[in-house]
């Protein structure tokens, strides 16, 4: 099994992905565990110390007025994270959960939160068991943290609560513990707070969603090829040297894509024959300039996920010179506005693939196609209503690129007047990744039929083996009407699992 060492510093995507998606193991290294030994030291050494300091000897929030005597510390870091477990709604995915206790590991073992090495081998322990807090869909407002979902990770912890095993049961997170030979952890000053009080659920989001859009922009550069072919299109605008003058990478790289999957086909360049044009439509022509810009959306929002998994977010935190300092660190703003911009570029990609489907069944636009590609157009309805299904996907995309970070509820008796709302952005961003593989599935769907249907005419090597692997895996090709939906089915499935990218690249080598 896969082990991902985790230090002070230096966590990548890639070990965030391992381990929610991939069960990896975690180990803490010997300097994480000196870090977290010194931290620990100086928040020892203030809560020996009469004067208050916020999160060690004080109440939290609007609550921090009041300096909190020795013998009640340890209940104030139980009672942080009991009454902070308050998240309502379904349960949030496995590896959302996984992704965001991987990332308060990261964070714990800065050396910048002041917990005891334990806490952090604790959290350790947990995910290497496979045991998985039951995490509620709402109780985050993505500022002082992701608090309701990290809270309830705590409170698996502490034995408490409930959580998945690794069989798949939910269970008493106590029994659960038990039976993999981990000890509750009890709670002194600092650490419950410590453990709540991140923005790793949004991060973590991030992250596997920037995983899940790279497969998907190459998908969709592959399925705009696949229509440009089978409308008989030009594949002279996909040019290198017509992108150069305008040098955005993301568009020069999906052209590129496009004229790699292309490149041998006998159906481009056909666009003067029995319906002559000088131009194809936008949804054709543009496919490059849309795809370009999402895929440098990609990566401005990959280097706010950099720069957001080289920190430790804390409040407190402890900083090097041994100051504890309070700080607005924990405010998810940075991550919440990549989110909304990735959801804004997913909805227009998905509008432009449903705008070529469109074209693909319309038979005064597809150049010599039968009406919705149907075996035996009116007694066979065809793709008519596969095209009504992507066209509602697309008007749930438009929805979810509503940005959630535009708003903001006052919470905590007014101290905490703004929020960032980053994991409901978050939140959303998973759906719209979910609708835009299954738009991308229709339009692959139809493209294909529709170049089988164009006889006499041979598609690009790359587009031959999309269509033999497509077929293997059990999605049907043209004929009289059949119950649509589990081809569909495989086909998103085709989409997700990366074999649609993974058949032309067998062809064209690795796209861009």
């Amino acid at each position: 099994m896969h082990t991902v060492v985790v230090g002070t510093a230096d966590v990548t995507a890639s070990d965030v992905l391992a381990v929610a998606r991939d069960d990896a193991r975690v180990d803490l290294s010997a300097e994480a565990v000196a870090a977290l030994a010194a931290a620990r030291e100086i928040v020892d050494a203030l809560a020996a110390k009469p004067d208050p300091v916020y999160g060690v000897s004080t109440g939290f929030g609007a609550l921090a007025t009041r300096h909190i005597s020795p013998e009640l510390r340890a209940q104030l870091q139980r009672n942080i994270v009991r009454s902070h477990a308050a998240g309502m709604g379904p349960r949030v995915e496995r590896e959302v959960v996984r992704a965001l206790m991987f990332l308060r590991l990261k964070t714990l073992c800065s050396g910048r939160t002041g917990v005891r090495p334990e806490v952090a081998q604790a959290m350790a322990d947990v995910l290497n068991a496979g045991i998985t807090p039951v995490v509620h869909e709402y109780g985050s407002l993505g500022c002082s943290g992701d608090l309701a979902p990290l809270s309830h990770c705590a409170l698996t912890l502490m034995g408490e609560g409930e959580a998945e095993g690794p069989d798949g049961v939910v269970r008493p997170a106590g029994e659960l513990l038990a039976a993999h030979g981990i000890r509750p952890v009890v709670l002194r000053e600092k650490e419950g707070l410590a453990l709540l009080n991140g923005t790793d659920g949004m991060l973590g989001m991030l992250v596997l969603a920037l995983a899940d859009l790279d497969l998907l922009y190459k998908s969709a550069d592959v399925t705009a090829a696949l229509s440009m072919e089978a409308l008989l299109g030009t594949d002279k605008v996909l040019a290198p040297e017509l992108h150069a003058i305008r040098p955005h990478p993301g568009q020069a790289a999906s052209a590129a894509n496009m004229l790699a999957v292309l490149d041998g086909s006998g159906l481009t360049g056909h666009h003067q024959d029995d319906a002559p044009r000088v131009q194809d439509a936008y949804s054709v022509r543009c496919a490059p300039q849309v795809a370009g810009a999402g895929r440098d959306t990609l990566a401005h929002a990959r280097l706010v996920a950099e720069r957001e998994l080289a920190a430790a977010v804390d409040n407190p935190v402890v900083l090097p010179d041994g100051r504890v300092e309070s700080n607005g660190n924990f405010h998810g703003a940075p991550v919440a506005y990549v989110l909304d911009f990735l959801a804004i570029a997913v909805a227009d990609l998905a509008s432009i693939a449903e705008r070529r489907t469109d074209r693909l069944l319309d038979k005064n636009r597809s150049h010599g196609l039968p009406p919705f590609l149907a075996d035996d157009a009116g007694v066979d309805s065809g793709l008519m209503i596969a095209q009504y299904t992507q066209a509602a996907l697309v008007g749930e995309l438009k929805r979810l690129a509503v940005p959630a970070s535009a708003d903001s509820i006052p919470s905590s008796a007014m101290q905490e007047d703004h929020v960032s709302m980053g994991w409901s952005a978050a939140r959303k961003l998973r759906t719209a990744v979910d609708n835009l593989t299954r738009v991308v599935a229709v339009e692959l769907y139809a493209a294909a039929r529709a170049v089988e249907l164009r006889e006499g005419l041979t598609p690009a090597p790359a587009t031959r083996e999309v269509l033999k692997a497509l077929r293997e895996a059990g999605v049907g090709g043209p004929g009289p009407d059949r119950y649509l939906a589990p081809d569909l089915a495989a086909a998103e499935t085709f989409v997700r699992d990366g074999r649609l990218v993974a058949a032309v690249e067998r062809v064209t080598g690795p796209l861009r």
